[in-house]
Parts: structure tokens; C-alpha cells; sequence
């Protein structure tokens, strides 16, 4: 059984950042590929980022991308999203997620849809304000 716990959600003004943070236990960390999503107001859940097992590919939102990083610590077994440039419509609940399936695939759209994972951590809440 895998837990995740995000952490470093809060109250930023827009143009601020953020590093999101997601701690895992259970199972073995470096095998697993992770993913952010998030739930904006009024919205269905969406993806945000992911990054492979084996930390050598990362896929984005177009409309995070140049300004979102996520990046994974296998010693920590941590997976970070770093939050720049924030903006009013990034406010929502961010959730990590991991996937432990085998075969461990690949491919934008393995990774960035939500059924890929099997584990999902409780969420964190992001508010930009303008």
C-alpha cells in the first residue's frame, strides 16, 4: 500500500511561487512514475505534470508549461512541482498521484491521463490572488 502526503499549498499573490511537495511511503519509490493534477473551482480535475520512473521524461500542461517543474528525489522519496509566474486561474486543489503498475509504460498519454494511476495523495490547496 502507497500513502502520499502533499505539502506547501498556500495563499500567494499572482507573479509568486511555490514548491509543491509529495512524500511517499510504501512500496518502492524509484519505480513509480508521478503525477500532478489539479481541481479548479467549478471544474473537473486536469493534469498538470508527470515525470517517468525513471525520472527521464516530463510531460506538461500547455498551460503550465515554461513555468511548472516537477521533479522527483528518490532518496526522499519526494515528488516536487515548483510553482513560478502564478497566476489567478492556477488557484485549485493539487493533488499527486502515483502510478506502481507493471509494465511501466510511456508516452504523453499514458502519463497524463488519470487512469494511468493507482494511488492518489489527499491534495493541497493553491490560491493566487490577483
Amino acid at each position: 500500500q502507497v500513502q502520499l502526503v502533499e505539502s506547501g499549498g498556500g495563499l500567494v499573490q499572482a507573479g509568486g511561487s511555490l514548491r509543491l511537495s509529495c512524500a511517499a511511503s510504501g512500496g518502492t519509490f524509484s519505480n513509480y512514475g508521478m503525477g500532478w493534477f489539479r481541481q479548479c473551482p467549478g471544474k473537473e480535475r486536469e493534469f498538470v505534470a508527470a515525470i517517468s520512473w525513471s525520472r527521464t521524461l516530463t510531460y506538461y500542461a500547455d498551460s503550465v508549461k515554461g513555468r511548472f517543474t516537477i521533479f522527483k528525489d528518490n532518496a526522499k522519496s519526494t515528488v516536487y512541482l515548483q510553482m513560478n509566474s502564478l497566476k489567478p486561474e492556477d488557484t485549485a486543489v493539487y493533488y499527486c498521484a502515483a502510478d506502481t503498475q507493471t509494465p511501466r509504460l510511456i508516452g504523453r498519454d499514458y502519463y497524463t491521463s488519470q487512469l494511468t494511476y493507482d494511488y492518489w495523495g489527499q491534495g493541497t490547496q493553491v490560491t493566487v490572488s490577483s
